[in-house]
């Protein structure tokens, strides 16, 4: 018997062992159910990568909304205690921007700004100035083309701004009836 055994051994190692061709056809079959299932990750994983930049971009435009709003009320401000201060009975408005930086209207130097701010939407620090009746610049606004996101809620000063096309027509201007009617009205409530 051990001869048996020994041809038997001998003839396996002798004959490779082929691979069964019912496999072979089975794995081919799993592998393009793979690519697909791999291709269909890519697609979604494509799609939430999408949405994510669609959400943070509008998240960061919401913010420089916020920024545009903080930033207009100030140069309003500004613009308003250039006027108010206006030595004299004739009230005045500023010539240009650069004046509220450093009012020279007063023997001591008078800033109605701290700095000239960059306008929040465009990045630049250029503002489309509105001109006063009397002349000078009675208020400011961006010079950004986009349609805003806020269209409602927008304090009582700012109420004209909502439905608004683009961020040009939001003005933020100085008009003193108006601004001593609303500080009347906010002192009431």
């Amino acid at each position: 018997m051990q001869t048996g055994e020994t041809a038997l051994t001998k003839r396996a190692w002798a004959k490779p062992v082929q691979p069964q061709p019912v496999l072979v056809k089975r794995q081919a079959d799993q592998a393009g159910y793979t690519f697909i299932g791999l291709l269909m990750v890519i697609m979604l994983t494509g799609l939430t990568l999408a949405q994510a930049g669609n959400t943070w971009s509008n998240l960061r435009q919401r913010e420089r909304e916020q920024e545009l709003m903080r930033v207009g009320d100030k140069m309003r401000a500004a613009i308003g205690s250039y006027y108010q201060r206006s030595p004299g009975l004739v009230k005045q408005f500023p010539p240009n921007l650069q004046v509220l930086l450093n009012d020279e209207r007063f023997p001591q130097r008078q800033r109605h700004l701290r700095r000239m701010y960059v306008d929040p939407m465009t990045g630049e620090p250029n503002w489309g100035t509105l001109e006063a009746p009397s002349g000078g610049v009675m208020g400011v606004y961006s010079l950004s083309p986009k349609v805003p996101i806020k269209q409602k809620n927008f304090r009582a000063i700012y109420e004209s701004f909502e439905n608004k096309k683009i961020y040009t027509e939001w003005v933020f201007a100085y008009v003193p009836e108006a601004d001593a009617v609303l500080e009347k009205n906010a002192v009431q409530y």
